[in-house]
């Protein structure tokens, strides 16, 4: 089976500032009970994704394309590229924003903690 992307636009996502390209990958049904997001999310420049916690999943991020701030559960700031991997533990907090004159893109993965069921 082949589809069409879906994409929506988000304005200030998960509480961040300005707006968000969300490609979805799978939806939460196509994830079959074991996550709920599976995309590519795309901040243009000076956009962010706001501090947000995860309870009972986590959702890593894999930068693909631009440069961002990774703000982790401990609120130190991490500067991110293309090939990082941030990884963020089940009931953590974590942000991340553009600063920067470039779209940031990265995928986004919001699954599950083990033995636990998508509510």
């Amino acid at each position: 089976m082949v589809r069409r992307e879906r994409t929506t636009e988000v304005s200030e996502l998960a509480g961040g500032r300005g707006p968000a390209r969300v490609h979805h990958v799978l939806s939460k049904d196509e994830l079959m009970g074991h996550g709920r997001l599976y995309a590519r999310v795309v901040l243009p420049p000076k956009s962010s994704v706001g501090w947000h916690q995860h309870v009972g999943e986590t959702e890593p991020y894999y930068i693909l394309k631009g440069e961002g701030d990774f703000i982790d559960d401990d609120r130190s700031v991490t500067k991110v590229h293309a090939g990082d991997v941030c990884l963020i533990q089940v009931g953590h907090w974590h942000s991340i924003e553009n600063n920067s004159d470039s779209d940031l893109e990265f995928m986004a993965l919001i699954y599950n903690e083990a033995g636990r069921v998508a509510p």
